[in-house]
């Protein structure tokens, strides 16, 4: 592993681990996501999955999101992806900024409010995001041509943006995020990612888990807590 990565994740936002899960682990997390998934593209609430839970507080996840944001930190959402030619679809330059709650409150800097497949979400103040990491396992090559991540190299350090702002940040460059699979990348919330259809008929399986080190304001709580 490339001993410099905390310093690449916190420069650029994000940073690529190859050679993270074992060939075997890789072809089981396969099967667990494909049997709890049901043949779906994608599959929110993770979190509510057993096997899920013990993949986020294992030892290899561990010793990847602890160095980010230290021992206390915890899941707070898990979501399956895969981007195949009969589920396909565009995402565009983008910042995550929406947490999953147990429900809507009176809380001063946080809004707007959202519902997605029945969870209340919020975008929360700019400081909790900044205690937060993404962290995605890939189950297949991940590559421009199926549906990698195009990014914006350190424009999680600006803060939340308009859509505007977005767009401009996006006109500097982008970076192909490609990850090899059983690898790694762990990114930050603000950094500003999207991502294009893909173009070949590959799987693109994407265990996708979302961790925090802050409690919210009084009066909300995370959704999930693990």
């Amino acid at each position: 592993m490339n001993p410099h990565w905390l310093f690449e994740l916190e420069s650029k936002g994000f940073v690529v681990l190859p050679d993270i899960l074992s060939a075997s682990e890789v072809e089981m997390l396969r099967s667990q996501a494909e049997n709890a998934s049901g043949g779906e593209h994608a599959m929110r609430g993770l979190l509510e999955l057993d096997w899920v839970q013990s993949l986020a507080s294992s030892e290899t996840v561990r010793s990847l999101i602890e160095p980010v944001l230290g021992a206390d930190c915890f899941a707070v959402r898990g979501i399956f992806f895969d981007k195949i030619p009969g589920a396909n679809w565009l995402v565009p330059p983008h910042q995550d900024l929406s947490i999953a709650v147990e429900k809507q409150g009176e809380a001063i800097g946080y809004g707007p409010w959202s519902r997605k497949q029945g969870v209340v979400h919020v975008q929360p103040p700019r400081e909790v995001l900044e205690k937060m990491a993404t962290l995605r396992l890939h189950l297949d090559d991940c590559e421009e041509s199926n549906g990698a991540l195009r990014v914006v190299a350190g424009s999680h350090l600006i803060g939340k943006l308009s859509n505007d702002e977005i767009l401009s940040e996006t006109k500097r460059g982008e970076v192909i995020a490609s990850v090899p699979e059983g690898g790694a990348m762990i990114f930050h919330p603000l950094l500003i990612h999207a991502s294009s259809p893909s173009v070949n008929p590959l799987h693109r399986r994407v265990v996708h888990l979302e961790f925090a080190a802050s409690e919210l304001v009084e009066g909300l709580k995370w959704r999930w807590r693990f």
